[in-house]
């Protein structure tokens, strides 16, 4: 199990308030990851992915205040297809030296666990806007992780 998913285990919440506040420091975490990964990774194919994820968590980060606001998030019908690349890839740290497999099993893992979060959230919510809200979100993190895994399969496991 990795640091993050047993960091995740031992929170508990007092009341929604807590809860997106909670979600917004997620996003705005994964943000700075993948902007940060962005520059590190410099000239490398997935610098553009991680660019674009930090983007895509920054307007889930919106999501998340405008329903702190009041706004409901409605989630789409479709189911997003888990290619489950990632259940079959050791984790793996990221590191300044990581090549292009390893920055990708690290993003796949990362948004992974957010589904995860997300839909244990809206598993426990009783609420119908906040269960709506988190499954959208859940969805969110499960296309991002599709990205990533169709990514890997034709950069990695078609090349081998």
């Amino acid at each position: 199990m990795s640091e993050v998913s047993s960091e995740i285990k031992k929170i508990t919440f007092m009341n929604v308030d807590e809860v997106l506040d909670f979600a917004v420091k997620s996003e705005e975490n994964a943000n700075r990851f993948y902007a940060e990964w962005a520059k590190r990774l410099s000239g490398k194919p997935i610098q553009q992915v991680f660019e674009e994820l930090a983007a895509e968590e920054l307007k889930h980060k919106e999501f998340l205040l405008g329903v702190k606001k009041g706004h409901a998030l409605t989630p789409s019908k479709n189911e997003i297809t888990d290619l489950k690349i990632s259940d079959y890839i050791i984790d793996v740290k990221a590191t300044l030296d990581m090549d292009y497999q390893d920055a990708l099993v690290v993003a796949m893992h990362r948004e992974k666990i957010a589904f995860r979060l997300y839909s244990n959230l809206s598993d426990l919510s009783t609420d119908e806007n906040m269960k709506s809200t988190f499954k959208m979100l859940a969805q969110e993190e499960a296309k991002h992780k599709l990205r990533l895994e169709m990514i890997y399969d034709d950069d990695i496991l078609k090349e081998n």
